[in-house]
């Protein structure tokens, strides 16, 4: 046992050691990857823009006229959420607007009625939630000379929501077949994405859901390998991109730690 806890220490150790080297880049790579499937929406709805207005034509019967209103609509929403979330200026809209995309495609390409495609997009407002109590965390720092009036309670509790919306992403990547590689994977990702989603052993085990989620992502969503006029080309490419969304939010998690609303909280005080 005693052996068992120096390994787990240790390996907190280096998540620490990466949380510390790479944390002036980590927020901004956290970002990157999570603006990435809402980016390569944006333009895949310039790339196709007769065939995305077909289509809400064809499935809604709304006419031409509205079907290039909801197209522009992602076109433009999409990668100015996206540039405002980079660049850091008012990130509350645009993680707003990204908010409101995700309701609108929700709803325009009927996903309530999708299980799968449901729990996804729930697993992105996570990671966006995250991104909002990131720059929570900024705007607190800028008066860093000012005494604290106690906890920052709203970005508390935004990681904790933010912890439990990401846990939904590996729900939809579990795959009940009888190998023991696959057992091995469910069984591990589950407990991983437990242990995140409570707040225990939070950054050790997001580092490791990243590296997890990231050797998955390309092992089986590698859509560059398949040729531009299958459909299983943009398919493959809608799952990189959001898996690769969520692996953002838990690199945010690496990045700002597990919050008030935690067990690694928690046991501090006991």
């Amino acid at each position: 046992m005693n052996i068992q806890k120096e390994y787990i220490s240790q390996a907190e150790d280096i998540a620490d050691q990466v949380q510390r080297k790479l944390k002036h880049i980590l927020p901004t790579l956290a970002r990157l990857c999570l603006i990435s499937t809402f980016f390569e929406d944006g333009l895949r709805m310039w790339v196709q823009w007769n065939e995305q207005r077909e289509y809400m034509d064809m499935s809604w019967g709304c006419g031409k006229f509205l079907a290039t209103v909801f197209v522009l609509i992602n076109l433009i929403f999409q990668l100015g959420g996206c540039a405002m979330v980079i660049v850091r200026y008012r990130v509350n809209i645009g993680c707003s607007i990204l908010f409101f995309i995700v309701v609108l495609q929700t709803l325009a390409y009927s996903i309530l009625w999708d299980l799968q495609f449901l729990l996804r997009n729930l697993a992105l407002v996570g990671a966006l939630l995250l991104v909002l109590a990131e720059s929570r965390g900024e705007a607190k720092s800028l008066f860093a000379g000012v005494p604290s009036l106690g906890d920052n309670k709203p970005k508390n509790y935004l990681q904790f929501a933010g912890r439990v919306l990401l846990a939904f992403m590996f729900v939809t990547l579990l795959r009940f077949e009888f190998s023991f590689l696959q057992i091995l994977q469910d069984l591990l990702g589950s407990a991983l994405m437990v242990l995140v989603t409570v707040g225990y052993k939070t950054k050790l085990s997001a580092l490791i859901l990243v590296v997890l989620l990231t050797l998955l992502n390309f092992y089986h969503n590698a859509w560059w390998t398949v040729p531009d006029y299958k459909p299983l080309r943009d398919f493959l490419k809608y799952d990189f991109f959001q898996t690769l969304s969520v692996i953002g939010g838990l690199l945010m998690i690496v990045y700002l730690g597990p919050g008030g609303v935690s067990m690694d909280e928690h046991k501090k005080k006991w």
